[in-house]
């Protein structure tokens, strides 16, 4: 039989615990919830309860409360799985919500202490997006794969090196410990676990059910990038970095930046790489990803036509570095990512697929040692109209 977090099945009830507290993020547990809540309606047998350190109800980020089941210290017994949720400090700046500067939750000590406590009872330990710096400071991460919400990816590698990083994993499983990524990448790790604890096939049925994808394309580094401004100290850094943002057609090469950093090419890749964290040609590439990738999920603009005012030179350039960066197409980007047009005054969006093609074929369970899931569709087996059902 396999290790790790595919061998549950010799488990009757599994028993779920959510360790909730004041500032959770609402989604990184509803998300969740709703899979394992539609799992057990198909045949599933999950016990399922929400936990705070004092037992009270908490007060999530946005602006409703959750009731809760049991305090920690009333928990006896073993539990299948712990899950951790991202959230905030409860005295945190709400200015500083959605940024990459805001605190994360191992800054409550009462968290902290609570999920030492329940690590010990748990078989399977979960994260989602920043609840993975809670394990981690508990050592849970140390030597293993992992990952987080992708605008606190460099700040987990950075405070525990002992954690390798995998930024573009919406969700990476290491042996019994599961992190997945921010906000609704929890419902991509809860079909995971589901598919692992019961197959495939129920797992299936849960995606089908809730209109999404049990292996959906891309990772997040789809969602990141220009966070890494902020972070810049060097202004000729800088205004290199806001040239490429304002004008991502325009001559980026690292000679050109740097002579309008007024540096030497040599001193200027290597203050941009220290500073960004990344090539100046990774940026630029980047940035001119972040600007088509914006083109193609809000306008009607043809490839060529976007590759051109994005810097590529051409759709099949522009194509490949799709590929290279997040593993999908350009036009498959702009079919799964596009706004509706609702907004434009007698726009009609062309949405016509069924819902039940939103399901692709799923992959392999859990299975043994690490396991990470970027959603790539060749990985996948994402095919058009094929609904694996």
């Amino acid at each position: 039989m396999a290790e790790g977090i595919a061998t549950r099945a010799s488990t009757p009830r599994r028993r779920i615990v959510f360790l909730v507290y004041d500032k959770v993020t609402l989604q990184d547990v509803a998300a969740p919830l709703e899979i394992f809540a539609r799992a057990k309606d198909f045949g599933a047998d999950y016990d399922v309860l929400l936990a705070s350190p004092t037992g009270r109800s908490v007060q999530t980020t946005s602006f409703v409360s959750l009731n809760v089941d049991v305090g920690v210290d009333a928990l006896v017994g073993d539990l299948d799985t712990l899950i951790v949720p991202g959230g905030v400090p409860p005295d945190t700046d709400p200015q500083t919500y959605a940024k990459p500067e805001e605190p994360t939750p191992d800054a409550i000590p009462a968290v902290v202490d609570a999920a030492g406590r329940l690590v010990p009872q748990a078989g399977r330990i979960a994260s989602v997006c920043t609840g993975a710096f809670v394990l981690a400071s508990l050592g849970v991460l140390d030597g293993r794969r992992a990952t987080t919400h992708w605008a606190h990816c460099d700040e987990l590698a950075e405070r525990f090196p002992r954690v390798e990083v995998a930024p573009d994993a919406l969700f990476v499983q290491d042996g019994p410990v599961v992190t997945g990524a921010g906000i609704c990448a929890g419902a991509d790790l809860a079909l995971a676990l589901v598919e692992g604890d019961y197959g495939a096939d129920l797992a299936r049925r849960v995606a089908r059910w809730l209109v999404v994808f049990l292996q959906r394309p891309g990772g997040q580094a789809q969602f990141s990038v220009w966070h890494r401004r902020g972070s810049v100290e060097d202004s000729g850094v800088a205004k290199a970095m806001d040239d490429v943002i304002l004008d991502p057609a325009g001559d980026h090469s690292v000679s050109a930046m740097a002579r309008r950093a007024a540096m030497n090419e040599r001193r200027f890749a290597r203050l941009f790489t220290q500073q960004v964290g990344i090539s100046p040609v990774r940026y630029v590439e980047q940035t001119r990803l972040e600007a088509a990738k914006l083109m193609l999920g809000s306008g009607d603009s043809g490839l060529e036509a976007v590759a051109s005012s994005c810097g590529f030179g051409s759709a099949e350039t522009m194509r490949r570095a799709f590929r290279r960066s997040i593993g999908v197409s350009p036009a498959d980007y702009r079919e799964r990512f596009r706004t509706t047009g609702m907004h434009r005054e007698g726009s009609r969006p062309d949405r016509t697929a069924r819902a039940d093609e939103v399901v692709p074929p799923a992959g392999a369970g859990l299975g043994r040692g690490r396991r990470e899931r970027r959603g790539h569709p060749r990985q996948n087996g994402l095919r058009h109209g094929d609904h694996g059902l």
